[in-house]
């Protein structure tokens, strides 16, 4: 069956749900509830359960405490407030057709009570709506596998970067890029870059290590989000959420010390400036060293925002941040002969120059406003701007020969770049007839500009060497340190423009069968780029390049079946375009990847929603996967990543297994199990094309993490906390893919092997945490059998991972 049968058959579909009039309301002999739960406060309780137990219905409350149900039959039912760790709440309530029915709820809590509940106590993952899906739907009701990482667990595990967060989401892997200059991730076999990090629902740059210890939550939508987002990969998109302002005053300052002299003071503002206006600071310093000799780091990060609320219906929330970080970039020690990690050389090892920089700052401004219209209709604007700029200048590539001899190489760049990004969603939840209705219709629009220099090195040899060095031997040769002069010598501006318009509609047929289907039209506009001599200041002309343009559908299609309220069955296909950035080796542009995935699983939310249980596999194709071109036209080696081919079909067959518990006797867990193969099925089998059936790069086959938490309830011992957890990273292939190379005279065919394996790894953390009253201490004992292993970018930067290691937080709270 080929693509565009498969095309008009779900545009078909799509067309069909969506065939609703725009003012339907819950029409029908049927009636509605809404309200509002507070806290004893008067404080909005949100992530509260609100239940009919008669009918087996249900909803959670929002983040201002508001809900509602729809659709209920004329009658006298108990409507049912709970949470995890606290007394349920009953109410009776009529319903009465063609009505809404206002009933609120007040918690005996107070504020500061619920988010101590929250420690020890939290919403099962499966009925909490992410804001990375745009609209407010519980994800058991979504054909699709979402992780979120809350503050709770940030907080316990003293997370600093995105990276100690994302190791509690299975399936996602943490890998490095060139110096180790930010962290980068992989998901069902694909990198997640620049298009695939989203923070508060907006595109951000990823060659940054965010601040993650003042996050709110962090959510990942596993597997195809183009729909909602466009340009993205079949892996997943990671939604940072950062902290928003209270109309309560209150706050937190707090100091983390920890080895290789970690100092990390945070303060934590927030509070009413009127009764409609509300703000929020948090700030934090930190300075280190490192367990990696000559290596230190300073980042300061600020994050101000401001909450209006205009009237009853209409909210504006502006958030910026500035993140200001200078530290020394990392090639760890490299490889010997291009395919040896030599295990003599020690950990703490340092190869670079004393003098080498990455000096990196980074702004976000946005402003999100959310308007109610009614009942049934909510409408959501945001628009974001962030800029980064990266200043560096670094030795580079550790690629020795055998005996240890390297000549040292220098990269010298200043990069710039400008996001302009907005987005309108407008969310429906209505009925026709007896079938409900959870619509979301939406554009967006990117503006995105980078720009880039080049430089000349002063004081190098002809072939561009630094100097030399032996990795194994320090002895050998006496290295260089000085810092040459460099020269800027051109600028170079490159724009792209992206557009898209989305629909999606979750149909409830019935209290258990769901249908989703939506449709993305998306068009991404690459002009040509500018570039400018420096040197004469004028600009140098381009007669050859031209603009690029990608166009394409995207649909999604999806089946929820519930047999009973707790658990939920799905399966769901979907299809998108990534157009692929940069040039071949001929100078033209690359035609854009097509991913096909397919998914299927099961959702279950046990012991009276205290346990989550779900299970994923998952099938992708993409068509034409884009990497970083080997070499170049004349055959030597290509150290530019902005060359690159198309390299083949790839296919991703994997299993995700997530668990998620809070007890009420303290007990709290999260871990999960992930299996990838990512592997080439279809090259041409000619010069240059890679091996079917080899294991991508960078992608472990098996992933796995655990973490327990216990919080004591007794009176002697109320306050202490103590956890351990566990993360597993498994045997993975680092260097190049194998690929062919036929001999022009002979037509000989041979292999070229620049492939070697990583071995897997197993690290353990201890953590315990004692809180009184408004003051808490807490401590955290990392890597505690002092395991050794790398993280790999290709086969010249080879990051040991960090040894033992301990940590700890002094807080109070006021």
């Amino acid at each position: 069956m080929n693509r565009s049968y498969i095309l008009q058959v779900l545009l078909s579909c799509v067309l069909l749900l969506f065939a609703v009039p725009v003012n339907a309301d819950t029409a029908g002999k049927t009636g509605n509830i809404r309200g509002i739960v507070k806290t004893s406060d008067s404080q909005p309780a949100s992530f509260v359960n609100v239940s009919l137990p008669e009918l087996n219905r249900g909803t959670v409350t929002a983040e201002d405490g508001s809900f509602k149900i729809l659709g209920i039959k004329p009658g006298t039912y108990t409507l049912r407030c709970s949470f995890v760790g606290l007394e349920p709440r009953e109410s009776v309530v009529t319903i009465v057709v063609d009505q809404t029915t206002q009933l609120d709820f007040i918690l005996t809590e107070s504020a500061a009570q619920l988010s101590e509940v929250v420690v020890t106590g939290a919403r099962s993952i499966n009925r909490k709506p992410v804001t990375a899906g745009k609209i407010a739907i519980n994800p058991i009701d979504l054909p699709q596998s979402i992780a979120i990482v809350g503050s709770e667990v940030i907080a316990s595990q003293q997370a600093s970067k995105l990276s100690d967060v994302i190791k509690n989401v299975n399936g996602v892997s943490m890998g490095t890029t060139r110096g180790a200059t930010a962290e980068t991730f992989f998901a069902r076999g694909y990198n997640l870059g620049a298009n695939n990090i989203m923070k508060n629902g907006a595109r951000s740059n990823s060659a940054v290590i965010p601040e993650a210890s003042t996050l709110e939550r962090v959510e990942v939508l596993k597997g195809s989000a183009a729909l909602l987002y466009g340009n993205v990969t079949g892996g997943a998109v990671i939604n940072m959420v950062t902290k928003q302002p209270k109309f309560e005053y209150g706050g937190e300052v707090q100091m983390r010390v920890g080895s290789y002299n970690l100092y990390k003071p945070t303060a934590d503002i927030y509070g009413p400036i009127t009764k409609n206006l509300a703000f929020r600071v948090i700030g934090t310093a930190e300075t280190a060293e490192s367990y990696r000799n000559s290596v230190e780091s300073k980042r300061y990060y600020v994050n101000p925002s401001l909450l209006y609320k205009l009237g009853a219906k209409t909210e504006i929330l502006v958030q910026g941040d500035y993140l200001k970080h200078d530290f020394t970039p990392d090639f760890g020690i490299g490889t010997l002969g291009g395919k040896t990690i030599s295990k003599d050389i020690s950990r703490s090892a340092f190869f670079n120059a004393p003098w080498a920089f990455n000096k990196v700052e980074q702004t976000t401004t946005s402003a999100t406003i959310n308007h109610t219209f009614n009942d049934a209709w909510k409408l959501n604007v945001v628009g974001a701007y962030q800029a980064f700029d990266r200043n560096y200048f670094s030795t580079e590539r550790i690629q020795a020969d055998t005996d240890g001899d390297w000549g040292r190489k220098l990269t010298r760049s200043k990069i710039g770049e400008e996001y302009y990004t907005g987005q309108v969603n407008l969310n429906g939840d209505f009925k026709t007839g007896t079938i409900r209705h959870q619509l979301l219709v939406g554009a967006d629009a990117e503006q995105y500009m980078n720009t880039s220099h080049t430089f000349r090195i002063e004081s190098l040899d002809k072939s561009g060497v630094y100097d030399s060095i032996n990795i194994l031997n320090p002895t050998k040769f006496t290295p260089r340190t000085d810092e040459p002069m460099t020269t800027m010598l051109t600028r170079t501006e490159a724009p792209t423009y992206r557009v898209g318009f989305y629909a999606q509609n979750l149909v409830s047929l019935s209290e258990k069968l769901k249908v989703l289907a939506g449709l993305r039209w998306s068009v991404q506009k690459v002009p040509v780029a500018d570039v400018y001599d420096l040197v004469t200041e004028a600009k140098v002309p381009n007669t050859t390049a031209t603009t690029k343009y990608d166009r394409a559908f995207s649909p999604r299609v999806g089946l929820v079946y519930q047999p009973v309220a707790f658990i939920s069955l799905f399966t769901s296909y979907s299809n998108n375009f990534t157009p692929n950035t940069g040039k071949d080796i001929k100078g033209e542009n690359l035609a854009p990847s097509i991913i096909d995935q397919y998914e299927v699983g099961v959702k279950t939310d046990l012991l009276k929603d205290k346990l989550s249980a779900n299970v994923t596999l998952y099938k992708i194709k993409n068509n034409n996967l884009a990497q970083m071109a080997q070499f170049l036209a004349d055959g030597s080696a290509n150290s530019d990543a902005t060359i690159k081919e198309l390299t083949g079909e790839t296919t991703s067959d994997g299993v995700e297994v997530d668990l998620n518990g809070t007890l009420n006797n303290g007990f709290s867990f999260w871990g999960g199990y992930s299996y990838n193969f990512m592997r080439y099925t279809k090259t041409s089998g000619k010069n240059g094309s890679y091996i079917e059936g080899e294991r991508l790069v960078s992608n472990p086959a098996h992933t796995a993490n655990g973490s327990v938490f216990y919080t004591f309830q007794s009176t002697a011992l109320k306050g202490l906390r103590l956890g351990i957890s566990g993360f597993y990273t498994g045997k993975r292939n680092a260097g190049w893919n194998k690929n062919y190379v036929v001999n022009k005279e002979t037509g000989e065919v041979t292999i070229n092997d620049r492939l070697f394996s990583v071995n897997g790894f197993t690290t353990f953390d201890i953590s315990a945490g004692y809180t009184y009253k408004k003051v808490s201490l807490q401590g955290k004992l990392s890597n505690i059998t002092n395991e050794l292993n790398y993280y790999v970018h290709e086969n010249y930067s080879v990051n040991p991972i960090p040894p033992r290691q301990f940590v700890t937080t002094l807080a109070y709270k006021f």
